[in-house]
């Protein structure tokens, strides 16, 4: 591939911490930041630190009363009326009016969104789609220069569906998904990786706005496939839960008969899809109100072009 992409230099960076009010590497760091902000800053830009989610923060719980970071979309964001509109769809219309609107030539070129998962998750970078060339430029330069860890590539975005996420008030956006930590605590380990993945993402930015050459690249990456549900009673309940043998397996092989759920009777539930899959976000416990006991994933390599800034 020698085709090159030009893009323009990227001057309004944010960085959010507590989009989800009890994953707490991002909160704590966003509210270091704001304290002081010098590490944010470099050559070409300064970034602008923020908390997605300031009450649900301060009870320290995931939101209040519906989930910020599933409300970004147009239904949301074209509602007008605060008389009925739930906390956090208010926020979403401050933060879009801040650093959107969204989809706008006005709004900030890049975010990143910063969350922790009970999931074994390692460092993973998260981005919408495979066709978003500058996070996935940004993506393959954290996996060359941060080496203390494997940094996966989660693709989110199921067919057909709308960006949702607060980065995507942003031109392009980044979000780190740092795990397995507990909801409301904050693990040191992980904080200082996030922080550091965060000091590199912020140079790739630099370097960019100085007009480095990117080279092209192939990159293996996740996308979400299907969400799967646990097995359930006929009144709704939970059944059987992850089984062992799944458990913390993260971005590794499922073949098909391999065990994925166990009873309390200890039957296991065997995988039954056709191909291998590589699932994500095992036993995520933010994700049993929303029936999710894993994310089906393909592993898949992508190819793209060089990228440079545009002169």
């Amino acid at each position: 591939m020698t085709s090159l992409h030009n893009l323009p230099s990227l001057k309004r960076v944010a960085v959010c911490g507590g989009t989800h009010g009890n994953e707490m590497s991002g909160v704590f760091l966003a509210k270091h930041w704001l304290r002081d902000p010098s590490e944010l800053q470099r050559d070409t830009f300064h970034a602008t630190p923020f908390l997605g989610n300031p009450r649900a923060i301060e009870k320290c719980v995931r939101y209040i009363e519906r989930d910020l970071n599933r409300t970004f979309t147009a239904k949301f964001l074209n509602s007008k009326d605060s008389n009925i509109e739930s906390y956090e769809v208010q926020r979403t219309w401050e933060v879009n009016q801040i650093f959107g609107p969204k989809s706008s030539s006005q709004a900030y070129d890049f975010m990143f969104d910063l969350h922790n998962s009970t999931s074994n998750m390692g460092t993973c970078l998260i981005v919408d789609s495979e066709h978003s060339l500058l996070p996935m430029h940004l993506c393959n330069y954290i996996q060359k220069h941060y080496t203390r860890s494997p940094c996966p590539i989660y693709l989110y975005q199921l067919p057909e569906e709308e960006a949702c996420g607060i980065n995507s008030v942003a031109k392009a956006g980044l979000a780190l998904e740092l795990g397995p930590q507990p909801q409301g605590v904050v693990r040191a380990d992980l904080l200082v990786q996030m922080r550091s993945v965060m000091a590199c993402a912020l140079d790739f930015i630099d370097l960019f706005n100085k007009g480095m050459l990117f080279p092209p690249f192939e990159i293996d990456a996740h996308k979400a496939v299907e969400h799967i549900d646990y097995p359930r009673y006929p009144d709704g309940e939970i059944s059987a839960v992850i089984h062992p043998n799944l458990q913390d397996k993260d971005f590794l092989p499922l073949k098909p008969g391999d065990p994925i759920f166990q009873t309390v009777n200890g039957e296991d539930i065997l995988y039954q899809g056709d191909d291998t899959t590589y699932p994500a976000f095992i036993n995520e416990a933010a994700y049993y109100e929303k029936k999710v006991a894993f994310v089906k994933t393909e592993k898949l390599t992508f190819s793209f072009p060089a990228l440079q800034k545009k002169l």
